[in-house]
């Protein structure tokens, strides 16, 4: 379906395993799929990461700390599509894939259902073979354009022929509010002919922010105002027993995830 023929577009909704723990983690899970996200996209922590914002960087060390290991990542996955199947999305950082081996993270990814590679520093051109092997297992490696990008670049990415792309509504890091405005929508509308699925992210908060960009893509990326939710339920119930504190994240990330869906 294209953009212009959507009311509103969907939602991928970003999430860390091991954050705040593995089993909450699993509950936040949860709660986006049961309220209906059309995505999922599963963040495997990095140390060192170079787009995340203060929000993310912190959930990422969180869930280092609490345990986080790329082996067990992938079973996580298979978790997730047991509880449901909605396709998802595996994100992470350049230096984490090269450890395992480009190709071997690739196989792993396709192994465990992935549907697509988003690694904004692993850019066509200087990939390291990430799109060479996401072609061989038969998954999306999903170029990340900004805003910014001058033709040139646009152009690089579209000879990759991709299947979907991830625009950044504005250059920099995650977790600020991006206004959505004439600018960053004229920058999406250059993206359009590339024929790609479009997903844009970066700075979206709220409802409206995702319906103003209907008619522009088709999924609208958000992942810091899920991350701070769950700090905020997290804190809310700080010494609460724990089937107490698993019911009171779950309803808040579904809370959130239900606003932003506008159901």
């Amino acid at each position: 379906m294209s953009p212009a023929a959507q009311s509103r577009p969907r939602v991928m909704a970003h999430m860390i395993p091991w954050f705040p723990d593995l089993e909450r983690s699993f509950s936040v899970a949860r709660a986006l799929l049961d309220a209906g996200v059309g995505y999922l996209e599963v963040q495997f922590p990095y140390s060192d990461p170079t787009a995340d914002g203060p929000a993310i960087q912190k959930a990422c060390a969180d869930a280092l700390q609490a345990g986080f290991r790329v082996a067990a990542g992938f079973e996580y996955l298979e978790r997730l599509r047991a509880h449901r199947d909605v396709p998802i999305f595996l994100m992470s950082y350049a230096g984490l894939v090269y450890r395992r081996g480009v190709g071997e993270f690739v196989r792993c990814a396709a192994d465990h259902g992935v549907s697509g590679l988003i690694v904004p520093d692993l850019p066509p051109g200087s990939d390291e073979g990430l799109y060479e092997q996401a072609a061989k297992y038969g998954i999306s490696a999903v170029p990340v354009v900004v805003a910014s990008a001058r033709q040139n670049r646009i152009d690089a990415v579209a000879a990759t022929r991709p299947a979907h792309i991830y625009a950044a509504l504005r250059s920099g890091i995650t977790g600020e509010r991006t206004v959505i405005g004439p600018d960053n929508l004229a920058f999406l509308d250059r993206l359009r002919p590339i024929g790609a699925e479009l997903m844009a992210g970066f700075g979206v908060q709220s409802a409206e922010q995702v319906q103003a960009l209907a008619g522009h893509v088709d999924t609208v990326v958000v992942g810091s105002a899920f991350v701070r939710a769950i700090e905020r339920a997290v804190a809310a119930t700080a010494g609460g027993a724990s089937a107490e504190a698993a019911d009171a994240l779950y309803a808040a990330v579904h809370q959130l995830a239900h606003e932003l869906l506008g159901a």
